[in-house]
């Protein structure tokens, strides 16, 4: 490639020729010959990938030069105080996400239009992939049209948002949607539109590069187990990612986890991810980087991998990679991509040093962690933490210790042994009590992408229908596979008719149970275990658990693999040991034990040889875009604004830009709030940001009802998560939140403090508001963990929330914090709202943000009504880099980016600031 023009200011660009082309690529050894001191092929793995990441950016003129040194300094060391920009090659969608940023884009353009500006100025400068998966719900399962009969129903209940995702398909360049049926986004991203190598046109020159993403979903880490950088952001984030705006991070923690061992026989991948998870969050990982190194790792096949890393919001990891290796070129190749691609990632990643060889020396990590996969057992993990391992013989203890001690949930039952119930379900009677399982689930990403879990459930059940087992009426059982190709090889194995025969037909592609859409259980079970007040369970093979989110009838929820949700939907309850006790009798009444058909590793592993074929993938994403008939029939709006539909439930403009008039804030005096919420430990975005079906007596049901909506037609919270005005309504809503302020209620109410009237959160915050009192939140640790759910920021900031106190942040929602205007900040060590003897009833103070720099230390006054200092305490602003400043000064992200985009044209910026 003789004649290169481009810009290479380290003189470190190199050629590499991969069938029979050449492709320019930044060098990671020209750059090590130019500085020795770098030791590359010591660093961690994911170290060089963000070095290349920022070598690049450079040539690309988006990091100045003169600040490339001392970022790849802290990048190298792990400190140095600079902020460390990530750009990421792609942006991943699902729809609950995508539709809300797809609205905020839509009222960028409409204010960029209205400050003069031209609207396609607001478009995506990197591709953006949508995946909807997230809106079909298990309306009907256990039959042979449940499939098209939910999907049905998923349509008849979007069209509203479909035709937004449908506009955006047209208006904005970049942006491809994956309509619904194809299946759960990262399994979609892991079978086809990871690519590990990306390449593209400069200048008309070829060059190429590693693949990265940010994902509005926390698990976008599955793409890990490729070799591939990426992890989960907010919506708000993806938003600025979308419009070239880098993400910015502090240098992370990088460390290395050795496995060692190997798996012992039954052991399904399922029981080594949560071991690993229980484990690393024993550790305190939380935003770390982990890279996975070691012996161990010869044991696990790529969708192992994969399971593992998609789990890592559930150990606290911002990343959990694996290295590129033969394994990965052995998937992607299984997977149907084109030859020429896979050796392109092949040669890409050898030429960089990017290839991990078994006998390449372990990187210099932080500090090691090993983990023995020897140790791994048969498992599940609940009532209501993903982290909570149990071996199978403990359950039936879990479930008592969770009646008893009340940790599912229930304040209001004073346990007493509750008695067997029995319910007429016309073609039975049903017996109920504590510990039955209500809905079994084969469900998410984290299982359904992993063959060899998938096909060894399949080959449970053909042996447990040989015996003559079946599942008890009262469980809901429903199979959601995460792409079509899941089903082509359950076909193929021949696995399909025996999964159906015992309730585990195909109810649709999509996360369904594992993000809450579990659908409606049988009115006569529901009346029943209210009446009787039970605490009954769900066993599903996905990787969130927590309380209040499967379905508001159960209480308890544990996660397992597939083969064994098949094992405990045929027992009914989790109050038995598996390990001694039989699942069930057959024919001739005898006792059938879980070891007598659990299926040996080399049947599976044949079977998988059978069935799977790269073929299957080709037929299912050949086309290079997925289409579908009633998707492409969708009449959506033409032109590069949106049109707004008045009355519209489901869509509606956002206020967040209605602060882009406002001058940007350079402090004030003194913010003086109240307490809107004062919360414990492990409040998750499920417990802020609503989330399932929304009740006729919720706030949200009662303004969709002032606006002519049946309760039939409510639909569940994420499907409306594109109206503000539902979703402000919605927020602190779940039925098992546990407000402080008023500690003889459970679910989503405070105390109006000026009369002491108990109201809903929604209602005491616009009372709040109709005073001018701004509203502040005090949580102890992990507060915002779980789904990276951009409205969990979003709806406090429609509050009026303007700080959050907490003893600890999970590092998404943290950022989301920021970039909706909401000042995050956290108690000393040692220090929380008991230990200071704070009751939530003061008025609260703390300094304006006139000085304050990121990771500063600001004094908070906790005083009675007469002014009296009760406490003063230090508190760490959790705002980490000076761009999340910046944000935050704006009054949010999305006002920041628009007056960024306006500063090509001085006109609109003069209309601004007039």
């Amino acid at each position: 490639m003789s004649g290169v023009s481009i810009y290479d200011p380290l003189n470190i660009c190199d050629t590499l020729q991969s069938s029979g082309r050449d492709y320019l690529f930044w060098s990671l050894e020209r750059l090590q010959a130019h500085n020795q001191c770098l030791n590359l092929e010591r660093q961690p793995y994911s170290t060089r990938l963000l070095i290349e990441m920022l070598l690049r950016s450079c040539s690309q003129g988006v990091l100045p030069v003169e600040e490339l040194g001392g970022i790849m300094g802290t990048v190298l060391t792990g400190s140095g105080g600079q902020t460390v920009p990530f750009f990421p090659a792609r942006v991943l969608m699902q729809d609950f996400t995508a539709v809300p940023a797809i609205v905020d884009i839509a009222a960028m353009r409409e204010t960029v239009k209205r400050l003069g500006g031209e609207p396609d100025i607001v478009n995506p400068v990197i591709p953006v992939d949508v995946v909807v998966d997230h809106s079909i719900q298990v309306h009907k399962a256990g039959c042979a049209e449940a499939l098209d009969y939910n999907t049905d129903k998923e349509y008849e209940s979007n069209m509203e948002r479909y035709t937004l995702l449908r506009w955006a398909e047209r208006a904005l360049k970049g942006v491809r949607v994956f309509p619904p049926g194809t299946g759960i986004v990262h399994q979609i991203n892991l079978e086809y539109l990871a690519s590990v190598a990306r390449t593209d046109k400069w200048q008309d020159i070829s060059i190429v590069y590693p693949d990265s993403v940010c994902g509005t979903d926390s698990h976008t880490t599955m793409v890990n187990a490729l070799g591939i950088m990426g992890w989960g952001v907010g919506g708000i984030e993806a938003e600025a990612a979308m419009l070239g705006r880098p993400l910015a991070m502090t240098a992370p923690e990088i460390i290395g986890v050795k496995l060692v061992g190997t798996p012992a026989a039954g052991v399904t991948t399922t029981d080594i991810v949560l071991m690993i998870t229980e484990r690393l969050r024993q550790e305190e990982i939380v935003g770390c980087f982990i890279e996975f190194c070691g012996e161990g790792m010869g044991h696990l096949s790529l969708p192992d991998r994969a399971t593992i890393a998609n789990m890592a919001p559930e150990y606290g990891a911002t990343l959990a990679y694996f290295p590129v290796d033969d394994e990965v070129v052995r998937y992607l190749r299984s997977t149907g991509r084109q030859e020429e691609a896979v050796r392109l990632a092949a040669d890409y990643y050898r030429a960089q040093g990017l290839f991990r060889h078994k006998s390449d020396p372990i990187p210099c990590y932080e500090r090691m962690i090993e983990i023995d996969l020897g140790q791994s057992a048969p498992c599940l993990a609940g009532p209501a933490r993903p982290q909570d391992r149990i071996l199978i013989r403990d359950l039936p203890k879990s479930l008592r210790a969770a009646v008893w001690a009340k940790d599912c949930g229930s304040v209001s039952r004073e346990y007493a042994g509750a008695r067997p119930i029995e319910v007429d379900l016309d073609h039975e009677i049903a017996t109920l009590t504590d510990g039955s399982i209500l809905i079994a689930a084969i469900t998410s990403c984290t299982n359904t992408s992993n063959p060899s879990v998938m096909i060894a459930a399949g080959l449970l059940a053909r042996r447990a229908v040989s015996r003559g087992l079946r599942v008890p009426g009262y469980v809901k059982t429903s199979l959601s596979p995460g792409s079509r190709v899941v089903s082509d090889y359950l076909h193929a194995a021949g696995l399909t008719a025996d999964l159906e025969k015992l309730g585990f037909h195909v109810s649709g592609y999509g996360c369904m149970t594992c993000s809450g859409s579990s659908g409606p259980v049988d009115e006569k079970i529901a009346d029943a275990v209210s009446r009787a007040g039970l605490v009954t369970c769900a066993v599903l093979s996905g990787n969130r658990n927590f309380e209040g989110r499967i379905n508001p009838l159960v209480q308890a929820n544990y996660l397992a693999s597939p083969p064994l949700v098949i094992a405990y939907a045929i027992a009914g309850t989790v109050a038995v040991d598996l390990d001694q006790e039989p699942l069930g009798y057959d024919r001739e009444g005898y006792p059938v034990y879980l070891n007598e058909i659990w299926p040996a590793q080399d049947e599976i592993s044949r079977i998988m040889q059978d069935s799977l074929c790269p073929d299957d993938y080709r037929k299912r994403y050949g086309d290079g875009l997925i289409t579908d008939a009633r998707w492409a029939s969708i009449q959506a709006p033409e032109g590069n604004l949106f049109q707004w539909q008045d009355g519209s439930t489901y869509i509606a403009r956002p206020p967040f830009m209605d602060a882009i008039a406002e001058p940007l804030t350079e402090g004030g005096p003194t913010i003086e709030a109240r307490v809107l919420a004062l919360l414990g430990d492990s409040i998750t975005t499920d417990h802020i940001s609503p989330g399932g079906a929304i009740a006729p007596a919720n706030p949200a049901g009662q303004y969709l009802s002032e606006q002519g909506v049946r309760p039939d037609a409510f639909n569940v919270f994420g499907s409306r998560r594109g109206n503000h005005e539902v979703m402000v309504r919605g927020a602190f809503s779940n039925i098992h939140l546990r407000n402080r302020l008023v500690p003889e209620t459970e679910g989503g109410y405070s105390l109006y403090q000026p009369t002491g009237e108990i109201l809903t959160i929604y209602e005491a915050a616009m009372r709040y508001r109709a005073d001018g009192t701004p509203l502040l939140i005090i949580a102890g640790r992990e507060y915002g963990s779980g789904s990276s759910r951009d409205w969990a920021s979003k709806a406090p900031a429609l509050l009026g929330v303007k700080a959050v106190i907490a003893e600890g942040f999970e590092r998404i929602h943290r950022a989301n914090l920021v970039h909706m205007g909401i000042l995050p900040l956290e108690f000393l060590p040692g220090q929380g709202w008991e230990s200071l003897g704070l009751s939530g009833t003061e008025r609260y103070e703390w300094e304006s943000m006139a000085a304050v720099y990121p990771g500063q230390e600001i004094l908070v006054k906790a005083s009675t009504e007469d002014g009296k200092v009760l406490a003063a305490f230090a508190v760490k602003v959790r705002i980490d880099t000076e761009s999340e400043l910046d944000s935050y000064r704006a009054g949010g992200i999305l006002p920041l980016v628009v007056r960024q985009l306006l500063t090509r044209s001085p006109a609109s910026l003069q209309a601004i600031e007039g």
